[in-house]
């Protein structure tokens, strides 16, 4: 099993969506063996990751009360991550401006 997923059920807040889809995305890309999602394994993944969304979502919602929370902090909250999720998305817009304007740029 892959260490970077971690125990959604019983977080408080509950575990959100993109929680979910994140660990969904973490569990197919492992298994897969896909580092990075390309062109060419976009569609399976993404339906994969749908699939997969949506079966944990109605097993967080089927399973009992945990009595104590996981011990682990899942990583979109976590603050480092969300500033490194935060700074990829901007360089990524900033990129697509880039090539928007047509101004040199680095790839």
């Amino acid at each position: 099993m892959c260490r970077n997923i971690t125990a959604l059920r019983g977080l408080e807040p509950p575990a959100t969506d993109e929680e979910i889809q994140a660990a969904a995305l973490q569990f197919v890309r492992k298994v897969a063996g896909v580092q990075s999602v390309s062109a060419a394994t976009r569609g399976p993944v993404d339906a994969a990751v749908a699939e997969i969304a949506a079966t944990v979502t109605r097993l967080l919602a089927d399973l009992p009360e945990r009595r104590q929370p996981p011990s682990t902090v899942p990583p979109l909250r976590r603050a480092e991550v969300r500033a490194r999720i935060a700074a990829r998305e901007a360089a990524e817009a900033a990129h697509d401006r880039a090539h928007q304007l047509g101004l040199v740029h680095e790839h």
